[in-house]
């Protein structure tokens, strides 16, 4: 008899990154298997009473925080104690290749590294099952689901009217970056009315420098020129220096 493969997704332990369990929970679902996620941060216990509860088939367990080699021990030996052994423990992670080899030969099933494919995944879950109950009791795989397709390239981009393309050929034509010639036109006769005017005003003669020979000429002129009245009359009133008295040598004894 033909059922759909039930299969429990945990996360155990303090590891808060999800994403992988749910793209791999979302890659089962699409190949036909029923499948529980129990979120984040679940103990050892959660994860097999849930396992118990719900009648899976399959435990598989996402472990990125590297206590792989205590927590799937740890719940291997709780799912013996409860009677569930004999269902398959697989998963994956961050699990270096010698403690994959080690885990398998306790009697954990195959263990997915990171950039596993999810076929694989689906492969080896449907081959184990095959193997336990019979290639009858394994239901065949639905068709992939239908994606939606991308809205970039469908269909073919409208056609511009044929006004709106009159307008665009006839924008096109006229050179850009030129102005009409009206405006150059006077622009140009502005500037040459200004260079005629700068050209006919007058120029204004240099200033010469004084050279040395008139320089001389205009301090004997300067000597030349009377003293004024009243300045030799005050030089006149001045009374004369007194002369110092000398005083009496003295004699030689």
């Amino acid at each position: 008899m033909q059922r759909r493969i039930r299969v429990l997704v945990g996360k155990p332990g303090l590891d808060g990154h999800d994403r992988g369990a749910k793209v791999v929970a979302a890659a089962l679902r699409d190949a036909g298997m029923e499948v529980i996620y129990t979120g984040l941060h679940q103990t050892p216990g959660q994860i097999v009473e849930a396992a118990v509860q719900e009648d899976v088939d399959v435990v598989a367990l996402s472990v990125l925080s590297g206590a792989h080699m205590t927590l799937f021990p740890e719940i291997q030996s709780l799912m013996q104690q409860q009677g569930i052994g004999d269902k398959l423990l697989t998963g994956g992670g961050i699990i270096p290749g010698d403690d994959m080899k080690n885990l398998f030969e306790r009697g954990v099933g195959r263990l997915f590294g990171p950039g596993s494919s999810t076929v694989d995944i689906v492969h080896y879950i449907r081959e184990w099952y095959g193997e336990k109950f019979g290639a009858d009791a394994l239901p065949p795989l639905p068709p992939p689901p239908a994606r939606p397709e991308p809205v970039v390239g469908s269909g073919e981009s409208p056609k511009p009217s044929a006004a709106r393309a009159d307008r665009h050929h006839a924008a096109a034509k006229k050179p850009a970056g030129k102005k009409p010639a009206k405006k150059s036109a006077k622009k140009a006769a502005k500037k040459a009315a200004k260079r005629a005017a700068r050209q006919a005003a007058p120029k204004k003669p240099a200033k010469k420098l004084a050279t040395k020979p008139a320089k001389k000429k205009a301090a004997k002129k300067a000597a030349k020129r009377p003293v004024p009245k009243k300045s030799a009359k005050k030089a006149a009133k001045r009374p004369a220096p007194k002369k110092a008295a000398s005083k009496p040598a003295k004699r030689k004894k």
